[in-house]
């Protein structure tokens, strides 16, 4: 309930500042010289906050397995494997959420994390990552990423984005 509540908050939030910043500079005159409605434009951005904040997020995880090309790890194949699948289980066990699905793509060392909700993540490392840090800093990172999850960084991060580019989008019009 409270996610619900952020979300619309940060929606309505990004519209009153929006609404308040046109009127302290008149801008809504100037819509109307030019034929267009404010109210309606107003709306429109909503609904072009909204859907696309939710669209987004639910496609959170599908968006970044396709465009990183990550290998998911249903069953360990190797021991680095099974070590990261292991400790992701072990750290998700103690941060009191599911196990996320655990991947691996090629790149400079990195790891991120992603999904609408705990119940719907994914971890993914680099190879690199594997190979330049030891199995403590490793372990950090993953912990790092599994907090990403809990506090659902990944919401906050969406619902941020998304309505950043609703602003584009009426600035443009």
């Amino acid at each position: 309930m409270k996610r619900i509540f952020l979300f619309l908050a940060t929606n309505l939030a990004v519209m009153l500042v929006l609404s308040t910043v046109i009127s302290v500079f008149g801008l809504n005159r100037y819509l109307t010289a030019y034929g267009i409605d404010y109210a309606s434009l107003m709306v429109f951005s909503l609904v072009v906050g909204f859907t696309g904040s939710i669209i987004s997020l639910l496609m959170s995880k599908t968006m970044a397995k396709w465009s990183m090309g990550l290998t998911m790890i249903p069953e360990p194949r190797t021991a680095n494997e099974a070590w990261i699948v292991q400790t992701v289980q072990r750290l998700a066990n103690r941060a009191n959420i599911g196990m996320p699905e655990v991947g691996i793509y090629e790149g400079e060392p990195n790891a991120f994390a992603t999904g609408r909700d705990p119940e719907h993540a994914a971890i993914a490392v680099t190879s690199a990552i594997m190979q330049a840090l030891n199995r403590d800093e490793l372990a950090g990172v993953l912990s790092h990423e599994l907090a990403h999850i809990k506090n659902r960084d990944i919401l906050i991060s969406s619902i941020a984005a998304v309505m950043a580019g609703a602003i584009a989008h009426l600035a443009t019009m």
